[in-house]
């Protein structure tokens, strides 16, 4: 659910039309003549941090080197619409035909514009600008807004914020124009004007917007025209006209946008949520057959996976990757953790290991990746160290991997985890769960004193006696602990009377023994100690 944000304004009580706007102004200040447009400011604490990207079109479809130039569909014909570095400097210039282009530079890339593949871009870098603010809002087609008010302490200070989104935006390759002011459309005109400036007070805003050009307002052509014929070049020429006569050529709605730039008017803004499970694409331009590069595809949408979890402190215990063909099905593949994780490392090792035994019905156009339900982390296991081949470099699994790479290596099928039962009967006292279903070590272990062996057998076996003595392979045993007396299950048909023993072979095997109470006194072998 998306929430909205309520910039202080001075209170009114009427609804925001014309009349109802000059009449019912409640300022502590005599009105402003009716000839003049401004209106007194009122006191406003947010602080907008506004990003406006002018060169998204190209920065997001951006995949090599090449000489690259964005086209879109202008009555019938395709235009350039925005180029890189290298075409530009071949002559390729905003507004030609493409066939003008290509004259111009052969090998140049046209790439068409892809509004869908903006909006993802700009839902991705809302995403990481969370880290930034508990306030973003994706404000256009080109704009992001962030109330920092609230983070200047966390970050310390506005000049640091200011640089660690800079520095951030720099290094995922996007230029955008930055700039801070008491309101959010105030921010949005000096980034479109490309003013790297700071206000916080909001005295100082109305001075600053007044001479901007009308360009940084993103009005209709035909309004700014006209605007422009009347001899009107800046905000300030706009803020000058009579209210009335300006509403009625220009719309109501364009008076209303005005007074909410310079904080008369309330400017409620939606905030961006990213959901809650990860699911993330990866279109490849043409048919893939090269298994280590699709696994290098796989490494960066769980790198991507990884920052999703990192920003929310979560993780997940599974993954499905769906490898996309033209003409047979997805071919998916499935990835569990015993635990909640989100070390991209940890999930692409069990990947290489599934992906050795995956069969590609044919090649791929599209990878996708997918989460399972986010939780809380939990805490680490214990640890077990290994080799590697090589015999050098030590590395260390905890007992939870080592399970994960046993079914990633061996299958679902093959590996159980042992979970304990409130239950007195040896035989009931434990049943067997999938590993990566809510699973830790924790549950094999107990306080208590009581010995109990990991190897149960399935039905206890008869034993052969030498008086008051078993015989195990035609050894007599050695009793080293006992009787242990368990005589419970009264309430059902299973009831049981035993005297449990630790005993001993003569090779040191020490197993688990008891003596029937209930009918003639015999010998049973239980479970045998690791």
């Amino acid at each position: 659910m998306s929430r909205a944000w309520k910039s202080p304004v001075a209170r009114r009580d009427t609804a925001p039309t014309l009349s109802g706007k000059q009449q019912s102004l409640a300022f502590t200040e005599p009105p402003p003549p009716p000839h003049a447009l401004s209106l007194t400011p009122t006191p406003v604490r947010r602080l907008w941090f506004c990003i406006y990207l002018p060169n998204l079109p190209l920065e997001a479809c951006r995949t090599s080197d090449e000489a690259l130039a964005i086209v879109e569909e202008q009555h019938g014909i395709y235009r350039v619409l925005q180029t890189d570095l290298l075409a530009a400097e071949a002559g390729i210039m905003a507004g030609q035909s493409t066939n003008a282009a290509l004259a111009l530079m052969p090998t140049l890339k046209l790439e068409e514009r892809s509004p869908v593949r903006e909006q993802q871009v700009l839902e991705q870098l809302a995403t990481w600008l969370e880290r930034f603010s508990s306030f973003v809002s994706i404000a256009g087609n080109d704009v992001l807004l962030l109330e920092i008010a609230g983070s200047l302490r966390l970050f310390g200070g506005l000049p640091k914020l200011r640089q660690a989104i800079a520095e951030g935006l720099a290094a995922q390759g996007f230029s955008a124009a930055m700039a801070i002011a008491p309101t959010p459309l105030g921010a949005t005109y000096l980034a479109r004007a490309g003013r790297r400036v700071c206000i916080r007070a909001e005295e100082n805003l109305s001075p600053a917007l007044r001479s901007l050009p009308l360009g940084c307002l993103n009005w209709p052509e035909g309004q700014r025209e006209a605007l422009a014929g009347m001899g009107i070049a800046n905000i300030g020429d706009c803020l000058r006209l009579p209210r009335e006569g300006f509403a009625r050529r220009f719309g109501a709605e364009r008076l209303l946008e005005l007074d909410r730039a310079l904080g008369h008017l309330p400017d409620p803004r939606d905030s961006w949520r990213a959901p809650e499970r990860f699911c993330a694409n990866f279109e490849m331009n043409e048919e893939q057959s090269d298994r280590k590069l699709l696994l290098n595809i796989c490494h960066e949408l769980l790198l991507s996976h990884e920052q999703f979890l990192l920003a929310r402190q979560l993780g997940t215990q599974r993954l499905c990757f769906s490898f996309f063909h033209l003409k047979s099905p997805a071919t998916e593949l499935w990835l569990g953790s015993a635990l909640a994780d989100r070390s991209a490392t940890r999930w692409f090792d069990l990947l290489k290991i599934r992906f050795e035994s995956l069969c590609l019905p044919e090649a791929v156009i599209a990878v996708r990746l997918r989460s399972g339900l986010s939780q809380p982390l939990q805490a680490e296991t214990g640890r077990l160290g290994f080799h590697q081949k090589d015999g050098r470099q030590r590395r260390r699994y905890s007992i939870a991997q080592l399970a994960e790479r046993l079914i990633a290596r061996i299958g679902d099928q093959s590996v159980n985890a042992i979970n304990m039962v409130a239950e007195h009967r040896p035989e009931y006292a434990f049943s067997l769960q999938h590993p990566l279903s809510d699973w830790s070590v924790s549950t094999l272990t107990s306080n208590t004193d009581i010995r109990r062996p990991l190897w149960m057998l399935p039905e206890p076996a008869l034993l052969p006696a030498d008086g008051n003595y078993p015989l195990y392979k035609g050894c007599r045993l050695r009793l080293l602990d006992g009787p242990e007396r368990l005589e419970t299950g009264w309430w059902d048909e299973y009831s049981i009377s035993r005297d449990y023993y630790t005993a001993m072979n003569g090779a040191g095997m020490h197993l688990w023994v008891f003596r029937n109470r209930q009918r003639t006194p015999s010998w049973y072998l239980h479970g045998i100690f690791g």
